[in-house]
């Protein structure tokens, strides 16, 4: 059986890539009262593999409503669609932003799915966005 730990490389590596933002709620660690994990995209109880390809740089909230999930209901079409994919979906394509810059909104059933299923709107996100948004510190680039 393969090394399944995330050593300090690996986290260094996909800490950079992700350039210190939540990857599915965009939320920076450096305003996070809690520390950001290494999560598997793919997860291993599925039989996911601890290698960059597979692996995201989430927030607690994100890492914790995700659990093991692959898949979710999208509310719009009530029909099953993937969680969005760091590695492979591009966020723009499945996500915008309301006006104010608080909400995610889902663009698409792989968007509306992740929304739901991640609670990316909680409230606590909406009132970090909405006092980051008034000091010019959010959405990120």
């Amino acid at each position: 059986m393969p090394d399944q730990r995330v050593t300090q490389q690996i986290r260094q590596s996909v800490g950079d890539r992700a350039k210190g933002y939540c990857e599915y709620c965009l939320s920076q660690a450096q305003f996070s009262p809690q520390s950001f994990s290494i999560e598997h995209i793919y997860p291993r109880s599925l039989g996911g593999a601890t290698e960059l390809a597979n692996l995201a740089l989430a927030c607690a909230g994100c890492n914790g409503h995700k659990y093991n999930k692959t898949q979710a209901l999208d509310p719009t079409t009530n029909t099953i669609a993937d969680i969005y994919h760091p590695r492979k979906h591009n966020w723009a394509e499945h996500f915008a932003w309301n006006e104010e810059y608080t909400l995610i909104l889902g663009l698409t059933p792989i968007g509306r799915a992740t929304v739901e299923t991640l609670q990316l709107n909680r409230v606590t996100l909406q009132n970090l966005r909405a006092v980051l948004f008034s000091v010019g510190k959010h959405p990120p680039e």
